[in-house]
């Protein structure tokens, strides 16, 4: 609300309720493609190894299993970084550490086109890794925040689908440039485009308005950020912003585990854990067995990107879903990716079947994950919001970690491609079951929107 004359003393403004009076203007689509900008080149750089790695270990001479340890550093670094630069965000601002993390995996990327060895592979996709995690929970906690309530979840996950999108096109692109420059070619592109994105999120991107008025410090800013969503909008000079949520002092972490928020805490952990350790599983893992199977390293890497084709159309198809019914939705999506991960293994001699499969598998799995980010940033307040989503990414790291690894063990032991799969889909069945318990655990039912975040946690503010 936007108030003048004799009310200008006293007036108070509620940024939480003002976003969720206005409908989505350009601003916020504008904010939503620069942050899904950023994770269009994070799912871009973090798919790149899995995409080259049939050329890059024919290249090198090396074993299937050899790059399992590569695959994992640089989920290794994911996992750092988020678990680091989540919190840090909390105290110092969204826009500077997304800011950070695109020139830190930038440069890595960059870096990588010019390894010689695995060691060396290793340490920088570690390093590459950091700023990689840093990016994503920053980018879906600066959306959220400019979201109204009940379209957050689909305003998250459209802007997710950068990140799937990202994943998708370097697939196709590795597969038309690797043939004609290498697979060191990827890294190059994968490198300079973020470098040159930095300054421009620099100059245009804002801070997030919630976080602006949290602090109290920045009265005028806020006025600014908030008529750009209603330009019609006019603020008396004293009016004050404020956002109604508990102020959570002193580490940010231990607040994911105060107020209520423990059980559902933890359930989403075991969601994020299980869906990222099948998503990279599958991610890191594609291209070499569909290769294995006698497609030819182009058509491998092709046929492996209808994985991310999948996600970014599960990611559309689901977001008002998602807003809707919650983590009772997200459960069942997971159990329908449980069939669709095991069938990969089954239909692999068939490239329109197994190609379908893989749709599939996307569609509920990295659909899944992208659903699961937008509920984690809907139920954590403002103060903790980017720990929230950055520990939960985190946590799923882990499981990032151990799926290539996983795969390259049960590779390694000779397991056929069906006995891989079938394992695969195990970890959707956790999250299924997870997803589940979270909806049962808040009573959701039929609940829709903030209520069912807002029972979850049981914290009484707004989420």
């Amino acid at each position: 609300m936007a108030v003048t004359g004799a009310e200008a003393s006293t007036s108070r403004v509620d940024v939480a309720e003002y976003i969720d009076a206005q409908p989505v203007g350009g601003f916020q689509i504008r904010l939503l493609l620069a942050c899904a900008a950023v994770l269009f080149l994070d799912g871009f750089d973090t798919q790149a190894i899995g995409y080259v790695a049939p050329a890059l270990a024919k290249e090198w001479g090396l074993t299937k299993g050899a790059l399992g340890p590569v695959f994992s550093a640089g989920l290794f670094g994911l996992m750092i970084g988020a678990l680091i630069f989540g919190p840090l965000a909390d105290r110092i601002g969204r826009k500077r550490i997304i800011i950070l993390s695109t020139l830190a995996f930038g440069l890595g990327a960059l870096v990588t086109a010019f390894v010689q060895d695995v060691n060396t592979l290793l340490i920088i996709r570690f390093l590459t890794g950091l700023g990689l995690g840093g990016a994503m929970p920053n980018a879906i906690a600066m959306t959220s925040e400019f979201s109204p309530h009940r379209r957050r979840a689909t305003m998250v996950m459209i802007m997710f689908c950068g990140f799937s999108t990202g994943a998708a096109l370097g697939g196709l692109l590795a597969a038309v440039l690797i043939p004609h420059f290498g697979w060191r070619s990827v890294f190059v592109v994968g490198g300079a485009t973020p470098l040159l994105l930095a300054p421009i999120l620099a100059l245009k991107l804002p801070e997030s308005v919630r976080f602006l008025a949290l602090t109290g410090r920045a009265n005028d800013r806020v006025a600014q950020l908030l008529g750009y969503i209603n330009p019609k909008a006019l603020f008396a000079p004293a009016t004050r912003f404020v956002v109604h949520e508990p102020e959570l002092a002193g580490i940010p972490v231990k607040h994911l585990f105060r107020g209520g928020r423990t059980l559902a805490t933890l359930l989403l952990w075991v969601v994020f854990f299980m869906s990222l350790l099948d998503l990279f599983f599958l991610s890191n893992w594609l291209p070499t067995v569909l290769n294995d199977l006698g497609a030819s390293v182009s058509q491998a890497v092709a046929i492996g990107s209808m994985l991310q084709v999948g996600g970014v159309v599960g990611t559309l198809a689901l977001g008002s879903i998602i807003d809707r019914f919650s983590f009772r939705a997200l459960a069942l999506v997971y159990f329908i990716g449980v069939f669709a991960v095991g069938a990969i293994g089954q239909l692999g001699h068939s490239v329109v079947f197994v190609t379908m499969a893989i749709f599939a598998a996307g569609f509920c799995i990295v659909g899944g994950q992208t659903a699961a980010n937008a509920l984690a940033a809907g139920f954590y307040p403002t103060s903790v919001r980017a720990t929230g989503v950055g520990w939960a990414l985190g946590i799923g790291r882990v499981g990032s970690i151990v799926g290539p690894l996983v795969g390259g063990a049960l590779l390694a032991m000779k397991w056929s491609a069906g006995e891989v799969f079938v394992a695969a889909s195990g970890a959707a069945l956790c999250a299924a079951v997870a997803a589940f318990s979270l909806s049962r655990l808040a009573g959701l039912g039929g609940c829709g929107k903030g209520v069912a975040a807002r029972r979850l946690v049981q914290s009484g503010h707004r989420a």
